[in-house]
């Protein structure tokens, strides 16, 4: 039976070829909406060193081992391709191509499949077969740029924005809305072209609208939403801690400096030749109490202000708790599947897939048998135990 679980995905079933970063991510996302991934793995690993027991974006998947640069390899692939309703890769262009399981090779197993292309600089342009990572991808986009203090270097917001937000997310959309057209009456497999530059340049398109309407100033630290406003940034408390201020509405506001405790003593917020003095009694106020005793002077407040909270804290968090954004699973504290479904929820289901652990079953479920066939590295057919190291260079993803 395939193992689907009951999210709004059951029964869609996705080969991943192994990556790293966001093509992996990505395929979390479509197996903790129920789908019923298969990560074909690669002898060696294709990873940061990570143990495979604790890579959370293997987690709801299930593994294959298979060599693509062995006689069988593409074969193989070719096999799942052909059962599959998506495809995920995150090669360098052309790579896929010259293993046997590109585009054309897969589509013509499967004219209904669609294929996602999981890449930092897309599939074209002068820099598409050069290597990169997330922190270069925003760089370019301009995204990277509007981070940080105006006096100093742009802050690196760790791979979220490029990899996941820019990378992974669109991928996803892309692969949903050419599975949809797909299962149309006329409708037929496609590629889906999901490059980090192309998504993360879209994730600021309110604020290139600003730019031209002369709402935001092309450098960081200047502007409402990037730390410019006194009221919309970061501050240090007694005990070394930080809270996190919101206040960008009056009414916000208001309550703000209401339960801040500075009155009318303050330059007005409108005033912005004031607000580096108004930014100065802010931050020499909260100076006066810890983190913990801001956070009950401002719990369930309308100010919108809140904890700055380390990895570890974030899930004992009272509304996080509540609401169950965090689950353990396996040993492991991760975040829960979002979003939710009111009528099919997602759910962690399986711990991370360990490479090539579930070859037996897949063959079966999938009704593969040639993926019981012993690799022509290892005659007795045993799966070689996977190691850390970096994926082969030909083969590394583009993106991460």
């Amino acid at each position: 039976m395939t193992e689907s679980g009951n999210g709004p995905l059951s029964g869609v079933r996705v080969v991943e070829l192994a990556g790293i970063g966001p093509g992996p991510f990505a395929a979390m996302l479509l197996a903790d909406l129920g789908a019923d991934v298969v990560r074909v793995d690669r002898p060696g690993g294709a990873g940061l060193g990570v143990d495979p027991a604790y890579d959370i974006t293997n987690r709801n998947k299930r593994s294959v081992l298979v060599d693509l640069k062995s006689p069988d390899g593409a074969a193989q692939v070719l096999d799942l391709v052909e059962r599959a309703d998506v495809l995920v890769e995150g090669y360098r262009p052309g790579v896929a191509e010259r293993l046997g399981v590109g585009p054309e090779e897969c589509l013509v197993r499967n004219p209904r499949l669609v294929y996602g292309r999981m890449t930092g600089w897309g599939q074209q342009g002068p820099l598409a077969d050069t290597a990169g990572h997330d922190i270069g991808y925003i760089a370019i986009t301009g995204a990277l740029g509007m981070i940080g203090r105006p006096d100093g270097p742009p802050a690196v917001p760790a791979n979220l924005v490029g990899d996941y937000a820019g990378g992974s997310l669109y991928l996803v959309i892309g692969v949903l809305a050419a599975l949809q057209h797909a299962r149309t009456e006329d409708g037929r497999g496609q590629v889906v072209d999901a490059a980090i530059v192309d998504g993360t340049a879209h994730l600021t398109a309110m604020i290139h609208g600003m730019l031209a309407a002369g709402g935001w100033q092309d450098r960081r630290g200047s502007n409402l939403l990037d730390g410019g406003a006194p009221f919309y940034g970061t501050y240090e408390t007694a005990d070394g801690g930080y809270m996190a201020v919101g206040a960008l509405e009056k009414r916000f506001y208001a309550e703000f400096i209401r339960l801040l405790g500075l009155g009318q003593d303050v330059p007005d917020r409108e005033d912005l030749a004031g607000w580096g003095e108004l930014r100065t009694a802010i931050a020499a106020r909260f100076r006066t109490r810890t983190r913990e005793e801001w956070t009950a002077v401002f719990q369930e407040s309308d100010a919108c202000v809140a904890p700055v909270l380390s990895l570890r804290e974030a899930p004992r968090h009272p509304h996080l708790a509540a609401r169950g954004t965090f689950v353990e699973h396996s040993g492991l504290t991760q975040p829960a599947p979002a979003p939710r479904f009111s009528r099919t929820p997602g759910a962690v289901r399986r711990p991370p897939a360990r490479p090539g652990a579930d070859t037996a079953e897949i063959a079966r479920d999938w009704q593969v048998p040639g993926l019981l066939a012993p690799s022509p590295a290892d005659p007795s057919g045993a799966a070689p135990a996977p190691s850390g190291g970096a994926g082969r260079a030909e083969e590394k993803d583009a993106a991460g």
